[in-house]
């Protein structure tokens, strides 16, 4: 018998968005709702597509004190879900573990499964009298779990029906993310699952298909200009055939959607020139995307040329990025430009000059090669004491940014290319 389940993870209900509040306050209460309706988008589309039940692969919740609106509106979720007769699996994960922690909710909708923390429950999937699935599950039982809980679910060997397991892990080191109940990939196709439900990488992978499907759904609603935040949020449509996975299908559930733009202005004219190049790139990175999502836009301009200059004069970027907003359509969010670019300078030619600016390229090259051990002790005690040693990519940039701007101070207009 053919049949379908939608699984979805990190959804973390009522969480607000990172730095999203201090650049526009107005435009952080208009999305207030948006992980929420994240959710309502997820029992829609288990509703459309008739699913035999529905899977949650932990961090509903951003924290281990559950707000209630967020708590509230779940229930209401597997109310829709139970009244329709589609059970739900529920597992914890780092962000909301079942170790005591206070909850609105006592009791569930019918059909509502609650895995708890220590060993895997298995739950049948029964429809018309023959079992559709089995799914096992656990909870983290604290935030910071390290053990390998894959090694818990038992071993399958095939027979009744398709073996789901939901889990919320970091699976072969994802390093966007903390290792919480780390795995192998072959920890996970060796317990002979057919579908392995997994949390905790917003984005979304698949890291096996057949016999064991191995996948992150990504999480319901990005947050942030972080890596794993960008661009389409969602969870999946699973599609089942004689007991195995057929099919993997991503759908969004998210309103507003992350989005970083690169932008080379090096040979642009002037600022006016800049302003029209981002509202067109804006407006192109609209139409890809679609109706219905509001873009919240951050652009990185890179590029040498005459610019350089110019973006430095005191409010002239904010004076772009107000002009942008201010012709930007309702869909579209001007939150950020961070300016990288750098002067038109012939470095070549610089590092053969053996004068003071050569000096200057010898130590940039010396310090970019040496990383953070090869900083002098004196920057490192400066660099700590402001914010902290940054990471070697941070790092670089700093460096790029400090050394083309001293070079740019000592060379002549004339000699820029």
């Amino acid at each position: 018998m053919g049949f379908r389940f939608v699984h979805a993870a990190d959804l973390h209900l009522d969480t607000p968005f990172r730095g999203l509040g201090a650049a526009s306050p107005e435009l952080a209460e208009r999305l207030r709702d948006a992980s929420l309706d994240a959710l309502d988008r997820v029992v829609a589309k288990a509703l459309d597509v008739d699913a035999a039940f529905v899977v949650f692969a932990g961090d509903l919740y951003d924290g281990v004190e559950r707000g209630p609106r967020a708590q509230l509106r779940f229930l209401r979720a597997l109310e829709r879900l139970s009244r329709a007769g589609i059970p739900s699996f529920v597992a914890h994960g780092n962000h909301d573990p079942e170790g005591g922690a206070w909850t609105a909710i006592r009791a569930w909708p019918d059909g509502v499964t609650v895995f708890a923390p220590g060993e895997p429950q298995s739950v049948p999937v029964v429809k018309g009298g023959a079992r559709l699935a089995t799914v096992h599950g656990v909870s983290y039982g604290k935030r910071a779990e390290r053990e390998n809980l894959a090694l818990r679910f038992p071993v399958r060997r095939g027979g009744d029906g398709l073996h789901v397991a939901v889990l919320h892990a970091n699976v072969d080191g994802a390093v966007e993310h903390e290792p919480y109940s780390p795995c192998s990939l072959a920890d996970l196709t060796s317990r002979g699952m057919g579908y392995w439900a997994l949390g905790h990488v917003h984005r979304h992978r698949v890291l096996a298909e057949g016999p064991t499907w191995v996948v992150y759904p990504g999480n319901t609603q990005g947050r942030s200009f972080g890596a794993g935040e960008l661009g389409a949020k969602g969870a999946v449509v699973v599609d089942v055939e004689g007991g195995a996975v057929t099919r993997v299908t991503p759908f969004a559930t998210d309103s507003a959607r992350f989005c970083e733009l690169e932008a080379d202005v090096g040979a642009l004219a002037d600022i006016a020139e800049l302003s029209t190049h981002l509202g067109d790139a804006a407006s192109a990175l609209r139409d890809a995307h679609g109706d219905g999502v509001t873009l919240l836009v951050r652009a990185r301009l890179g590029g040498r040329g005459d610019l350089y200059h110019d973006l430095r004069r005191p409010g002239v970027v904010a004076a772009v990025l107000g002009d942008l907003r201010a012709e930007a359509p309702h869909d579209v969010a001007w939150l950020a430009l961070v300016d990288e670019t750098r002067p038109g300078l012939d470095l070549a030619a610089i590092r053969g000059a053996h004068d003071l600016r050569a000096d200057v390229v010898a130590l940039w090259d010396d310090w970019a090669r040496g990383g953070l051990d090869g900083l002098p002790d004196a920057l490192r005690a400066d660099l700590e004491l402001v914010g902290g040693l940054p990471d070697a990519a941070e790092l670089g940039t700093l460096l790029d940014a400090a050394a083309y701007d001293v070079l740019d101070r000592l060379t002549p207009d004339t000699e820029v290319a």
